[in-house]
């Protein structure tokens, strides 16, 4: 594992060469026991315009305030059900905590805008969509709804035919005309509108007339967004990913602890950057799960 010495020497050589916004993921960060000094190391940098935090949110209400203290601007939070019992069975655990306590501890912290990332699995959790997308008609919640990746236990039994509506695959096309319609029924009719600022990732918002937050939709089994792509991932263990769903990565840890400038391995990942992500592919880039590298 990278020590947060290295990860604090990686973000700032990357910062040389135009690096501006990072996102701490997983795994699960919340469980790094340094994570609010590596965040106030990382904001003590003076050269990123923008420090995230993804989490699953258990650790959240805990660490918020101290998080916000340290200079971290946002977070995601997983929540892929509001039911409990339906949780922790998409988890295989019981997390045992609120989401909507940690989403607004987050707020209260001053952790803005707070982004919640849903997976939507047909026949598990597409029923509650009306739910996670109405509670950002009284908060300003940025409710993002994802589409299913074929990765890990779910590689296996993906198709061709998995990609289109009969699978466990909701296309972003049919969430977006079913929260048109629950829109019209109860008078907020949905509308384009803009990002809720702070980041550029991949989602597309709308909003329910006079709402505080959006509902955003990201696609990347129905319309990639490979061509606008700007991230690079870098592993606990000093791998830099340049495509998420791609086969190459570039080590610099070696050259890390070598104290060898990292500039020549930088360039060398971002050649091999590819047009665009395997998994239209159904291929993975050899990845078990993501949180072998972040979300």
């Amino acid at each position: 594992m990278l020590t947060d010495d290295e990860v604090v020497e990686v973000v700032r050589q990357l910062a040389a060469l135009g690096l501006r916004r990072v996102r701490l993921t997983g795994g699960e960060p919340t469980l790094r026991p340094t994570l609010v000094s590596l965040v106030e190391r990382l904001r003590g940098l003076g050269v990123l315009d923008d420090l995230s935090l993804s989490t699953n949110g258990v650790r959240l209400a805990e660490l918020a305030p101290a998080l916000a203290r340290a200079g971290l601007d946002r977070v995601n939070v997983s929540v892929d059900s509001l039911d409990p019992a339906r949780a922790a069975r998409i988890a295989r655990r019981d997390l045992g905590f609120d989401p909507l306590a940690a989403l607004a501890a987050a707020e209260s912290a001053g952790l803005g805008p707070v982004k919640v990332n849903t997976v939507v699995i047909r026949g598990v959790n597409d029923d509650e969509i009306e739910a996670l997308a109405a509670l950002t008609v009284e908060h300003a919640w940025h409710v993002r709804f994802i589409e299913l990746m074929p990765v890990g236990e779910l590689a296996e039994p993906m198709t061709p035919a998995a990609a289109h509506p009969a699978s466990a695959v909701v296309p972003s096309d049919e969430l977006r005309a079913h929260l048109a319609a629950y829109g019209r029924r109860i008078g907020r009719p949905l509308e384009a509108a803009s990002g809720p600022g702070r980041g550029n990732g991949p989602a597309v918002y709308e909003r329910f007339s006079g709402a505080k937050g959006t509902v955003g939709f990201i696609t990347p089994m129905t319309h990639t967004y490979c061509g606008a792509c700007n991230r690079v991932r870098l592993t606990a263990d000093g791998r830099l990913r340049p495509c998420l769903y791609g086969e190459g990565e570039v080590a610099l840890r070696g050259a890390l602890r070598a104290g060898r400038p990292l500039a020549p391995l930088v360039a060398e990942a971002l050649a091999a950057k590819p047009r665009e992500h395997l998994l239209l592919a159904l291929r993975v880039g050899g990845l078990r799960a993501l949180s072998q590298v972040g979300g």
